[in-house]
Order: structure tokens, then C-alpha cells, then sequence
């Protein structure tokens, strides 16, 4: 008996593409090793496709190439690459580009698909370029969104934007997942106490209040011996905007900005750390958190990461974005112990092992293209 066909439809097939690049590959790797659909990977090429193709073993990918601005992504191939490549089914993933307009045209008149918005769809993402967004909403992402058989969402939170957005589509809730280090990796005691931010430098991660926080108690930090590294890609020259303010409040001392992170370097970067930190207005599910509970690393986050469970469990501090918040937050981090934070570090790594790793998140996913596909009946984590 023949598999079903499946293509995951996402934008740049590389590091270009942040944390959704470790969602995306991570989510098709496990879907692969079940052996129930056929997979394939297409997307949009950039400078470092073939640096990263490694990324995605020996899955099939294609990466189109992009004409004009890249925030939009217009791949004049990618619609007949879909047509010709024809699946059973397609997962896009991501908005706003022209994989919206390309996936929303191959479907035509019966083919289904299913969409991943990524966090896309929250309030302060709408609300960023929002006059932007609002006329592609108009010419192409509302028929996009509205004619999927399906949409993901990685948690409550993004299921009730989803709704709030009016989208009245199925809705099915699973989370994004992490692959585990092994323990042999992660080093205790650690030799200093480095509190790590991880991912894009953009003003929606709330860096510049965070570094505000940060000097006002820099003498605390500086008496309980922590520093702050902030490890990550830039993003519209946000760097120098961060760096610019760290050198105003005189933090260069305790600050120290170490660019991009893969591979090896970023699992240094994890393994050296003694906590991390997301300070962010809007996510879906942040990879990055889960990554540093991975690693055994207690996290100080905001709400907006969607993550309360990590606060329940004992292996968050929670914050709300704002800087007296964040300077309390980071002053109960200095008061912890070694002892204290390993231990809050190894409820971030239990919680993580038993709701946040891939190969149940394929099957729950598994079970949800079954039943698009007519398969499968309707899973438990689909709403009406």
C-alpha cells in the first residue's frame, strides 16, 4: 500500500529562518522515522541553503528562488513546483509571504492543507507593521488562512488568537517539541554564572527593556557574580540600537553581545550558562526556552512566552516585560544558590521529557493529517 504524500510549505530553509527552522526540520525529521506519509520539504533559498542543507538529513528539499524583497518571499517557480510535485497534502508554515498566496492557489478546488501560523496571528504580531499586514490580509492572507482544512496552533493561547481573529476553521493545539541533549553534555557545577538570551534581535523580544533592568541592578549582579551574554542573529540593525544603549548605562562591563550561535557554539553557549532568559512580548512557543530546559538551565520569561507550566513546575521565574518587573525577577535569580538553581533546572529538563519531545508530537500531528485525509478519525487535541 502506497503512503500518502506530504509537503511542508516554509519560508527560507535555513538559519534564515530563526527558531521556526529547529520547529519545522525537527517536526519533519520525526514524521519521517514514523514512515506513514512520504515527505518532502520546499521552501525559499537564500545566502546560507547550502551551508544548512545538512540540517534536514535525507529529506527531499527544494528552495526556490526569490525575486524582489525577501520579507515577501516571491518565488515565481513555487506554484508549479506544488503543482508538479502534487501531494496529498500540504503543511505550510509561517504568513505573510507568498507561500500563503502560492499554497492557497494550489488547493484549488479540493486539495487540503493545513496551516502553522507560528505566533503570527497574536495580538502585538498583528499589530507590528500593522497597516502592512492589514492589506495582506485583504489581498491574500485571509483566503489563504480561511480555506485551510486545519489550523495549528502550538497552545491555548494561540488557539484563542486564532479565534479572536475570527477564523471559525478546525483548530488543532500541539506544541513544538525539542530534541534532548545527552546528559554526558551538560557540565555541573557551572564555572561562572552567565544568564544566556538566545535568538533574533528584535524589538518584539523586549531586549532594550531587559539591559535597562539589568543596569539598575548591575552592582547586585556584579556582587552575586553573574553577567549577561546575549547570543543571536540581528535583525534590522537592532545590534547597534542594543549596543548603543548598553554603552549609555554603562553596562559594557557585565554585558557582552556574541553574535550568531549554531551548532557546536550554541550548545557551548547553553552549556555554559547558568540560567537564560526570554524577555519577549509575543511568541507562539518558544523553542529557545525549551532548548535552555533541554540544558537543565532554570529561565526567567513573560507571559507571552506561553509557557505558565514552566512557572507551575518550579522551573521558571516569571516576569512580566516591563523593567521594574524584569529587575525583580533578575534580583530573585542572583539570591538562588547553585544548588537552587540546578535543581530549578532539572524540573525545566523533567517538564520538557515528558510533554515536549518529538517523536509524540509527529504521532499527534500524524494523527491530524489522517483525519484531513479522511484516514484517521477526529483526534482528541482538534477543536470544533
Amino acid at each position: 500500500m502506497s503512503r500518502a504524500s506530504l509537503i511542508y510549505l516554509t519560508g527560507p530553509l535555513s538559519r534564515a529562518a530563526g527558531g521556526m527552522l529547529d520547529a519545522v526540520r525537527h517536526l519533519a525529521l520525526a514524521i519521517q522515522c514514523q514512515q506513514r506519509y512520504e515527505i518532502s520539504v520546499v521552501g525559499l533559498e537564500d545566502r546560507d541553503t547550502q551551508r544548512d542543507r545538512h540540517l534536514w538529513g535525507k529529506i527531499e528539499t527544494s528552495a526556490m528562488k526569490v525575486r524582489g524583497p525577501r520579507a515577501f518571499g516571491y518565488a515565481p517557480v513555487l506554484l508549479k513546483t506544488l503543482q508538479s510535485q502534487n501531494p496529498d497534502l500540504l503543511h505550510v508554515h509561517g504568513l505573510w509571504m507568498y507561500t500563503s498566496v502560492a499554497a492557497a492557489r494550489w488547493s484549488r478546488p479540493t486539495k487540503p492543507y493545513l496551516v502553522s501560523p507560528h505566533g503570527m496571528l497574536d495580538p502585538w504580531a498583528l499589530n507590528n507593521s500593522r497597516w502592512k499586514k492589514r492589506i495582506s490580509a485583504m489581498l491574500y492572507e485571509n483566503e489563504h488562512l480561511r480555506g485551510a482544512a486545519c489550523v495549528h496552533a502550538l497552545n491555548d493561547a494561540e488557539a484563542q488568537a486564532i479565534r479572536a481573529y475570527g477564523l471559525t476553521n478546525p483548530i488543532c493545539i500541539v506544541p513544538n517539541g525539542v530534541q534532548l541533549p545527552e546528559e554526558t553534555e551538560v557540565s555541573y557545577p557551572k564555572k561562572h554564572r552567565y544568564l544566556l538570551y538566545l535568538g533574533r534581535l528584535h524589538p518584539k523580544k523586549g531586549l532594550a527593556s531587559l539591559i535597562e533592568a539589568w543596569s539598575r541592578i548591575q552592582k547586585d549582579a556584579l556582587a552575586a557574580g553573574w553577567k549577561l551574554t546575549i547570543a543571536g542573529w540581528d535583525q534590522n540593525n537592532h545590534r547597534s540600537e542594543l549596543e548603543a544603549l548598553t554603552e549609555k548605562l554603562r553596562a559594557t562591563g557585565t554585558i557582552s553581545f556574541v553574535g550568531p550561535q549554531f551548532g557546536s557554539a550554541k550548545a557551548g553557549c547553553f552549556n555554559d550558562a547558568s540560567a537564560f532568559v526570554l524577555p519577549s512580548l509575543s511568541e507562539g512557543l518558544p523553542m529557545s526556552v525549551l532548548e535552555a530546559w533541554s540544558w537543565r538551565l532554570p529561565a526567567v520569561i513573560t507571559p507571552s512566552c506561553n509557557l505558565a507550566e514552566g512557572a507551575r513546575v518550579g522551573a521558571a521565574i516569571m516576569t512580566d516585560a516591563d523593567v521594574e518587573s524584569m529587575s525583580k525577577a533578575l534580583l530573585q535569580l542572583f539570591a538562588m544558590s547553585p544548588a537552587e538553581l540546578e535543581a530549578m533546572g532539572s524540573k525545566g529538563r523533567r517538564l520538557v521529557e515528558e510533554h515536549f519531545q518529538w517523536p509524540w508530537i509527529a504521532r499527534q500531528l500524524a494523527q491530524v493529517y489522517d483525519w484531513i485525509l479522511g484516514s484517521g478519525p477526529r483526534p482528541a487535541c482538534v477543536l470544533n
